[in-house]
Protein backbone atom coordinates (compact mmCIF):
# COMPACT_ATOMS: atom_id res chain seq x y z
CA UNK A 1 0.00 0.00 0.00
CA UNK A 2 1.51 3.21 -0.85
CA UNK A 3 0.17 6.07 1.80
CA UNK A 4 0.04 9.62 1.31
CA UNK A 5 -0.28 12.46 4.24
CA UNK A 6 -1.36 16.26 3.15
CA UNK A 7 1.23 18.62 5.42
CA UNK A 8 -1.29 20.97 5.20
CA UNK A 9 -4.58 22.16 3.69
CA UNK A 10 -3.53 24.62 0.75
CA UNK A 11 -4.96 28.19 0.48
CA UNK A 12 -6.43 27.54 -2.92
CA UNK A 13 -7.48 24.44 -4.87
CA UNK A 14 -5.10 21.76 -5.70
CA UNK A 15 -5.60 19.97 -8.82
CA UNK A 16 -3.87 16.39 -8.21
CA UNK A 17 -5.19 14.00 -10.91
CA UNK A 18 -1.67 12.23 -10.19
CA UNK A 19 -3.51 10.80 -7.56
CA UNK A 20 -4.78 7.32 -9.35
CA UNK A 21 -3.50 3.76 -8.66
CA UNK A 22 -2.48 3.57 -12.71
CA UNK A 23 -0.30 6.54 -12.44
CA UNK A 24 1.49 5.46 -9.12
CA UNK A 25 1.22 1.68 -9.22
CA UNK A 26 4.10 1.20 -11.58
CA UNK A 27 6.52 3.72 -9.95
CA UNK A 28 9.11 3.61 -7.24
CA UNK A 29 8.97 6.31 -4.06
CA UNK A 30 11.45 9.03 -5.97
CA UNK A 31 9.18 8.87 -8.95
CA UNK A 32 5.94 9.17 -6.86
CA UNK A 33 7.48 12.32 -5.26
CA UNK A 34 7.88 14.08 -8.13
CA UNK A 35 4.66 13.69 -9.75
CA UNK A 36 2.74 16.91 -11.67
CA UNK A 37 0.32 18.66 -9.04
CA UNK A 38 -1.41 21.84 -9.99
CA UNK A 39 -1.59 24.59 -7.25
CA UNK A 40 -3.44 27.37 -9.76
CA UNK A 41 -1.87 28.08 -12.73
CA UNK A 42 1.68 27.08 -11.18
CA UNK A 43 2.82 22.91 -11.37
CA UNK A 44 4.49 21.67 -8.21
CA UNK A 45 5.63 18.54 -7.05
CA UNK A 46 3.62 15.96 -5.15
CA UNK A 47 6.17 16.01 -2.19
CA UNK A 48 5.50 19.47 -1.62
CA UNK A 49 2.18 18.56 -0.20
CA UNK A 50 1.94 15.27 0.40
CA UNK A 51 3.98 13.05 2.96
CA UNK A 52 4.96 9.98 1.23
CA UNK A 53 5.22 6.43 2.14
CA UNK A 54 6.06 3.40 0.75
CA UNK A 55 6.73 2.83 -3.73
CA UNK A 56 3.93 2.40 -5.67
CA UNK A 57 0.73 0.09 -5.14
CA UNK A 58 -2.56 -0.56 -6.68
CA UNK A 59 -3.96 0.53 -2.94
CA UNK A 60 -3.17 4.11 -1.99
CA UNK A 61 -4.39 5.55 1.47
CA UNK A 62 -4.54 9.43 1.28
CA UNK A 63 -4.77 10.83 4.42
CA UNK A 64 -5.89 14.39 5.58
CA UNK A 65 -8.47 17.24 5.02
CA UNK A 66 -8.69 17.06 1.71
CA UNK A 67 -11.94 19.18 0.82
CA UNK A 68 -9.32 21.59 -1.68
CA UNK A 69 -7.44 18.61 -3.41
CA UNK A 70 -9.06 18.06 -6.92
CA UNK A 71 -9.60 15.33 -9.46
CA UNK A 72 -8.61 12.38 -6.62
CA UNK A 73 -9.31 8.78 -9.29
CA UNK A 74 -9.84 11.09 -12.18
CA UNK A 75 -10.20 8.35 -15.05
CA UNK A 76 -8.78 5.47 -12.71
CA UNK A 77 -9.53 1.99 -13.95
CA UNK A 78 -8.60 -0.56 -10.98
CA UNK A 79 -6.89 -0.75 -7.54
CA UNK A 80 -8.25 1.70 -4.46
CA UNK A 81 -8.19 4.76 -2.78
CA UNK A 82 -9.19 5.17 0.57
CA UNK A 83 -9.57 8.69 1.74
CA UNK A 84 -9.56 8.69 5.48
CA UNK A 85 -11.12 12.58 5.86
CA UNK A 86 -12.80 15.39 3.34
CA UNK A 87 -12.50 14.67 -0.35
CA UNK A 88 -12.81 17.71 -3.06
CA UNK A 89 -14.34 18.17 -5.92
CA UNK A 90 -14.59 16.01 -9.38
CA UNK A 91 -13.02 12.95 -6.87
CA UNK A 92 -13.65 9.96 -9.74
CA UNK A 93 -14.23 11.76 -12.26
CA UNK A 94 -14.12 9.79 -15.76
CA UNK A 95 -13.74 6.49 -13.16
CA UNK A 96 -13.63 3.42 -15.64
CA UNK A 97 -13.13 0.93 -12.40
CA UNK A 98 -11.49 0.13 -8.89
CA UNK A 99 -12.86 1.36 -5.77
CA UNK A 100 -12.74 4.90 -4.37
CA UNK A 101 -14.12 4.91 0.25
CA UNK A 102 -14.72 8.05 1.47
CA UNK A 103 -14.36 8.11 5.39
CA UNK A 104 -15.95 11.97 5.59
CA UNK A 105 -17.71 14.47 3.04
CA UNK A 106 -17.20 14.65 -0.55
CA UNK A 107 -17.91 17.90 -2.77
CA UNK A 108 -19.87 18.40 -5.96
CA UNK A 109 -19.43 16.26 -9.07
CA UNK A 110 -18.46 13.03 -7.11
CA UNK A 111 -18.50 10.31 -10.34
CA UNK A 112 -19.24 12.85 -13.08
CA UNK A 113 -19.57 11.02 -16.39
CA UNK A 114 -18.12 7.59 -14.91
CA UNK A 115 -18.36 4.47 -16.84
CA UNK A 116 -17.48 1.76 -14.17
CA UNK A 117 -15.94 1.30 -10.76
CA UNK A 118 -17.56 2.06 -7.03
CA UNK A 119 -17.45 5.26 -4.98
CA UNK A 120 -18.60 4.97 -1.30
CA UNK A 121 -18.67 7.92 0.53
CA UNK A 122 -19.69 7.62 4.17
CA UNK A 123 -20.58 11.24 4.81
CA UNK A 124 -22.36 13.66 3.21
CA UNK A 125 -21.85 14.79 -0.95
CA UNK A 126 -22.58 18.13 -2.41
CA UNK A 127 -24.44 18.30 -6.04
CA UNK A 128 -24.23 16.55 -9.58
CA UNK A 129 -22.99 13.33 -8.18
CA UNK A 130 -22.63 11.08 -11.69
CA UNK A 131 -23.66 14.04 -13.40
CA UNK A 132 -22.74 15.27 -16.73
CA UNK A 133 -20.09 17.87 -17.46
CA UNK A 134 -21.73 20.99 -18.23
CA UNK A 135 -22.14 21.22 -22.57
CA UNK A 136 -21.99 17.38 -22.24
CA UNK A 137 -24.59 15.13 -23.76
CA UNK A 138 -24.04 12.11 -21.10
CA UNK A 139 -23.52 11.78 -17.43
CA UNK A 140 -22.80 8.54 -15.77
CA UNK A 141 -22.63 5.29 -17.97
CA UNK A 142 -22.23 2.85 -15.54
CA UNK A 143 -20.97 1.85 -12.15
CA UNK A 144 -22.17 2.48 -8.86
CA UNK A 145 -21.93 5.76 -6.33
CA UNK A 146 -23.09 5.24 -2.48
CA UNK A 147 -23.89 8.11 0.02
CA UNK A 148 -24.36 7.26 3.11
CA UNK A 149 -25.44 11.27 3.95
CA UNK A 150 -27.24 13.73 2.21
CA UNK A 151 -26.37 15.11 -0.91
CA UNK A 152 -26.88 18.27 -3.26
CA UNK A 153 -28.72 19.45 -6.52
CA UNK A 154 -28.23 17.68 -10.08
CA UNK A 155 -27.74 14.27 -9.08
CA UNK A 156 -27.72 11.64 -11.61
CA UNK A 157 -28.12 14.30 -14.34
CA UNK A 158 -27.92 12.97 -17.51
CA UNK A 159 -27.38 9.74 -16.32
CA UNK A 160 -27.58 6.91 -18.89
CA UNK A 161 -26.46 3.58 -17.04
CA UNK A 162 -25.26 2.67 -13.21
CA UNK A 163 -26.82 2.72 -9.86
CA UNK A 164 -26.41 6.12 -7.38
CA UNK A 165 -28.06 5.54 -4.10
CA UNK A 166 -28.40 8.01 -1.23
CA UNK A 167 -29.31 7.45 2.34
CA UNK A 168 -30.01 11.41 3.41
CA UNK A 169 -32.12 13.80 1.56
CA UNK A 170 -31.36 15.41 -1.81
CA UNK A 171 -32.05 18.77 -2.76
CA UNK A 172 -33.66 19.98 -6.29
CA UNK A 173 -33.82 18.64 -9.56
CA UNK A 174 -32.19 14.91 -8.70
CA UNK A 175 -32.46 13.19 -12.22
CA UNK A 176 -32.75 15.82 -14.15
CA UNK A 177 -32.83 15.10 -17.82
CA UNK A 178 -32.17 11.54 -16.95
CA UNK A 179 -31.64 9.24 -19.66
CA UNK A 180 -31.35 5.69 -18.05
CA UNK A 181 -30.25 4.06 -14.91
CA UNK A 182 -30.89 3.92 -11.57
CA UNK A 183 -31.56 6.30 -9.02
CA UNK A 184 -32.57 5.09 -5.00
CA UNK A 185 -33.69 8.30 -2.56
CA UNK A 186 -33.89 6.57 0.34
CA UNK A 187 -34.04 9.47 2.44
CA UNK A 188 -36.65 11.64 -0.19
CA UNK A 189 -35.93 14.55 -2.01
CA UNK A 190 -36.38 18.37 -2.45
CA UNK A 191 -38.23 19.58 -5.79
CA UNK A 192 -38.21 19.14 -9.37
CA UNK A 193 -37.44 15.65 -9.53
CA UNK A 194 -36.95 13.74 -12.43
CA UNK A 195 -37.75 17.16 -13.88
CA UNK A 196 -37.32 16.42 -17.89
CA UNK A 197 -36.68 12.96 -17.45
CA UNK A 198 -36.46 10.41 -20.76
CA UNK A 199 -35.50 7.33 -19.69
CA UNK A 200 -34.43 5.67 -16.41
CA UNK A 201 -35.82 4.71 -12.98
CA UNK A 202 -36.05 6.64 -9.50
CA UNK A 203 -37.03 4.92 -6.55
CA UNK A 204 -38.20 7.02 -3.73
CA UNK A 205 -38.39 5.41 0.06
CA UNK A 206 -40.69 9.04 0.70
CA UNK A 207 -42.94 11.03 -0.22
CA UNK A 208 -42.11 13.77 -2.76
CA UNK A 209 -43.47 16.38 -4.60
CA UNK A 210 -44.03 15.76 -8.11
CA UNK A 211 -44.37 17.77 -11.20
CA UNK A 212 -47.40 18.35 -12.44
CA UNK A 213 -45.62 16.72 -16.09
CA UNK A 214 -45.85 13.21 -14.26
CA UNK A 215 -48.95 10.84 -14.11
CA UNK A 216 -49.99 8.07 -12.13
CA UNK A 217 -49.97 4.51 -13.65
CA UNK A 218 -50.36 1.96 -10.78
CA UNK A 219 -49.39 0.74 -7.26
CA UNK A 220 -47.55 -2.67 -7.94
CA UNK A 221 -44.33 -4.70 -6.63
CA UNK A 222 -41.79 -4.25 -9.53
CA UNK A 223 -39.91 -7.62 -9.83
CA UNK A 224 -36.31 -5.92 -10.64
CA UNK A 225 -36.38 -4.26 -7.29
CA UNK A 226 -35.98 -7.48 -5.50
CA UNK A 227 -32.38 -8.07 -7.35
CA UNK A 228 -31.34 -4.43 -6.78
CA UNK A 229 -32.74 -4.61 -2.89
CA UNK A 230 -30.01 -7.92 -2.96
CA UNK A 231 -27.85 -6.09 -4.56
CA UNK A 232 -27.97 -2.88 -2.10
CA UNK A 233 -28.21 -5.02 0.79
CA UNK A 234 -24.42 -6.53 0.06
CA UNK A 235 -23.16 -3.16 -0.12
CA UNK A 236 -24.68 -2.06 3.36
CA UNK A 237 -27.92 -0.48 1.75
CA UNK A 238 -31.56 -1.04 2.00
CA UNK A 239 -34.73 -0.59 0.27
CA UNK A 240 -37.92 -2.55 0.55
CA UNK A 241 -39.40 -5.41 -1.57
CA UNK A 242 -41.09 -7.70 -0.63
CA UNK A 243 -44.79 -7.87 -1.25
CA UNK A 244 -46.51 -7.90 1.88
CA UNK A 245 -44.53 -5.03 3.47
CA UNK A 246 -46.21 -2.89 1.04
CA UNK A 247 -46.07 -1.07 -2.54
CA UNK A 248 -44.37 1.32 -4.97
CA UNK A 249 -46.66 3.78 -6.51
CA UNK A 250 -45.13 4.47 -10.06
CA UNK A 251 -45.77 7.82 -12.05
CA UNK A 252 -44.42 8.46 -15.98
CA UNK A 253 -43.06 11.07 -17.06
CA UNK A 254 -41.98 13.52 -17.78
CA UNK A 255 -44.87 14.52 -20.22
CA UNK A 256 -43.17 18.16 -21.14
CA UNK A 257 -40.02 16.20 -23.19
CA UNK A 258 -41.83 13.94 -23.84
CA UNK A 259 -40.71 10.97 -21.44
CA UNK A 260 -40.55 7.15 -21.00
CA UNK A 261 -39.17 7.57 -17.25
CA UNK A 262 -40.64 6.26 -14.33
CA UNK A 263 -41.14 7.39 -10.55
CA UNK A 264 -41.36 4.54 -8.03
CA UNK A 265 -42.71 6.03 -4.93
CA UNK A 266 -42.51 3.44 -1.84
CA UNK A 267 -46.20 2.83 0.16
CA UNK A 268 -45.91 0.85 2.97
CA UNK A 269 -48.66 -1.89 3.81
CA UNK A 270 -51.33 -0.39 6.68
CA UNK A 271 -51.35 -2.59 9.59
Amino acid sequence: MTTLTLKESPTVPLEAETLAPDVIAPLRHDAIAALPVFLGKRQRRLDDFFTIEGDGSDELEVRGDLGRVKWIGRGMTRGKITIVGNAGMHLGAYMKGGTIEVRGNASDWVGAEMTGGLIHVHGDAGGQIGAAYRGSLSGMNGGIILVEGSAGIEIGMRMRRGIIAVKGPVRDFAGLQMKGGTLFLLGGAELRTGAWMIRGTIVCLKPIALLPTFSYACTYDPVFLRLYGRRLEELGFSIPYQPDAGGYRRYSGDAAVPGKGEILVWKPQVA
